[in-house]
């Protein structure tokens, strides 16, 4: 039995060891230029780009031919996308799975709306990499990965909040309070998969320790975390230094924001992902 995770490029991978994985890129576009999250993408120069870049800008998700393309031949597919709540790419993913299912009626498609996105999407998909090594059935690593979904989260500490202003994601009196003053924006992706503000923090260091408090309230006792970071690789060492120090059995990564990350992110912003157990 063929399997295969294929996931929009919301996650920051591009490859998987050990499985056959796709990547459907996103888009960043402004009246300027397009940049399509893939492999070839720049991600500092569109960081840089975007900093100076005054007008409106917007995000394209993959179409169900993207989808079906990254579904290529594989007989089981699992398949995670960015949250629903801001993005179209859940809708298209499955309006690919009905087409892709109704050409090949021995093959199944599930899709997983994360209601999240970056080091959360990454945790689903080691934990399905994790399950197809094991040898489990699909219809078992339904179950599993829907319960899994449950115990894991998403915070995030924002610089500026100036593209998802932008963007239509928060309104403009709200993204003017970040990066006031070093006002940083504390939050977490909620239930229904939109953006929750918890805190504004004055400073970096704060803003670690509100990170740390929230995790810890949120019920982290071990297991993994993946911290993603777009340019402020300080703080990503520092937050898991404190973890650390608090977490002894905590597992922890970090990585890089892509190109989709790194726009709702911006520059010294971080995603941190996390599960309990």
């Amino acid at each position: 039995m063929r399997m295969k995770i294929v996931s929009d490029s919301s996650s920051d991978i591009l490859s998987m060891e050990g499985v056959s994985f796709a990547s459907a890129p996103l888009k960043i576009i402004t009246t300027e230029k397009e940049y399509v999250d893939d492999e070839t993408l720049d991600v500092k120069e569109m960081v840089e780009d975007l900093l100076s870049y005054k007008g409106r800008s917007s995000t394209s998700c993959p179409n169900t031919a993207d989808w079906i393309e990254a579904f290529g031949d594989a007989e089981r597919v699992f398949c995670i996308t960015i949250t629903g709540t801001l993005s179209g790419s859940y809708n298209a993913a499955c309006a690919a799975k009905d087409t892709y299912e109704a050409a090949h009626p021995d093959r199944k498609v599930f899709v997983i709306n994360s209601l999240s996105t970056g080091p959360e999407i990454a945790l689903i998909m080691e934990k399905l990499a994790e399950m197809i090594g094991e040898g489990l059935d699909y219809e078992t690593i339904c179950e599993k990965i829907t319960q899994y979904k449950k115990q894991t989260h998403l915070l995030f500490m924002l610089e500026s909040m100036k593209n998802l202003a932008n963007n239509g994601r928060v309104s403009p009196l709200v993204a003017k309070m970040a990066g006031i003053l070093g006002i940083r924006v504390i939050g977490k992706a909620s239930d229904k998969g939109d953006l929750q503000q918890l805190d504004k923090v004055r400073g970096q260091q704060k803003s670690i320790e509100k990170l740390v408090q929230h995790i810890e309230n949120l019920g982290f006792t071990k297991g993994k975390i993946r911290i993603a970071h777009c340019f402020n690789e300080e703080a990503a060492r520092e937050l898991q230094k404190r973890l650390m120090e608090k977490f002894i059995e905590a597992k922890i990564q970090i990585n890089r924001c892509r190109g989709l990350c790194s726009f709702y992110a911006e520059k010294g912003g971080m995603l941190v992902g996390f599960e309990t157990m």
